[in-house]
């Protein structure tokens, strides 16, 4: 082979292998939303289950289309930068103010809603189909809190009762142990707010519960979803008809089908590799010893 030709080559091998690497290392949006306590958005999502077929899931999807809510990971903001409160408006705060979301919005006392301990031990589990670093901020709504009303920011105390900031990441889910607010009965509204620090987006989830009775223990609290609808503020948790999610979204709430994000784009990376790899190798025997041009 000529230097010429062999410069070339060497040329093209490095210029595919950085627009190769380029590929992988692009920036990629966050997704995701809160799985224990289920949101609104994972629930009523592709593997939301029987939770998906109930009366508020149903409605919301008449509202936005089903197709908004197949994107249950998707409820972001870009450039919100911590004015959460100046630019999410009352009343849509479930959607994020996004207009193909406002099927979240609705006020309706018959949402899903985990059943919870009312200052007991809490495991916190966000679901992310692509992963990023990021801080997570929950509230809880005041006593008194009426669902039928559209949430607005006066409804949720004013301090967040946990925040963290990049939690360990495991099976498709941030996990992160706390304490559930205590003096809590009835229905409520957790409200969580993700904020991507290498990325612009923030996202929103709102996980509807019932407070029965009160804890100082350790455990983890979290359990059976319930579909039926309770009072502003009941005493206690009603029995209700419980939810199953589907096995996927149940089981230590894992990644869905369309996994972390990560590894489709590494194995397509893997694939054009093997591509210009086979490329180069033809290039260099066309033009290999004794085919000088």
């Amino acid at each position: 082979m000529t230097a010429c030709r062999r410069t070339g080559v060497v040329a093209v091998v490095l210029g595919v292998a950085g627009m190769l690497s380029a590929f992988l290392a692009g920036p990629a949006g966050a997704h995701g939303a809160t799985g224990n306590p289920v949101s609104r958005a994972v629930v009523c999502g592709p593997e939301g289950g029987s939770g998906a077929r109930s009366k508020a899931c149903l409605a919301a999807a008449a509202v936005s289309g089903a197709q908004a809510l197949a994107d249950w990971d998707n409820v972001r903001v870009a450039d919100v930068g911590g004015r959460d409160r100046q630019v999410i408006p009352d009343g849509r705060l479930c959607s994020g103010g996004i207009d193909r979301f406002k099927g979240l919005d609705l006020a309706r006392a018959d949402w899903p809603a985990t059943r919870l301990v009312s200052g007991a031990g809490f495991t916190f589990k966000y679901r992310a189909s692509i992963p990023h670093r990021g801080a997570f901020r929950l509230y809880v709504t005041k006593n008194g809190y009426n669902p039928s009303h559209g949430l607005r920011w006066s409804a949720l105390e004013v301090r967040p009762f946990l925040a963290v900031t990049d939690p360990v990441f495991k099976n498709g889910s941030y996990v992160a142990g706390g304490r559930l607010p205590k003096g809590k009965t009835g229905r409520h509204l957790i409200y969580t707010i993700w904020q991507t620090s290498n990325t612009p987006d923030t996202y929103y989830s709102c996980s509807d519960v019932v407070f029965g009775g009160s804890g100082t223990g350790g455990g983890t609290a979290g359990g059976k979803i319930s579909n039926a609808p309770t009072s502003a503020a009941p005493t206690s948790a009603a029995p209700a008809k419980d939810v199953t999610l589907t096995p996927a979204a149940a089981r230590d709430n894992a990644a869905g089908s369309r996994g972390n994000g990560i590894l489709p784009l590494a194995a397509g990376g893997a694939g054009l590799l093997v591509l210009v790899l086979g490329a180069t190798v033809v290039l260099v025997r066309r033009t290999g010893p004794g085919r000088h041009s």
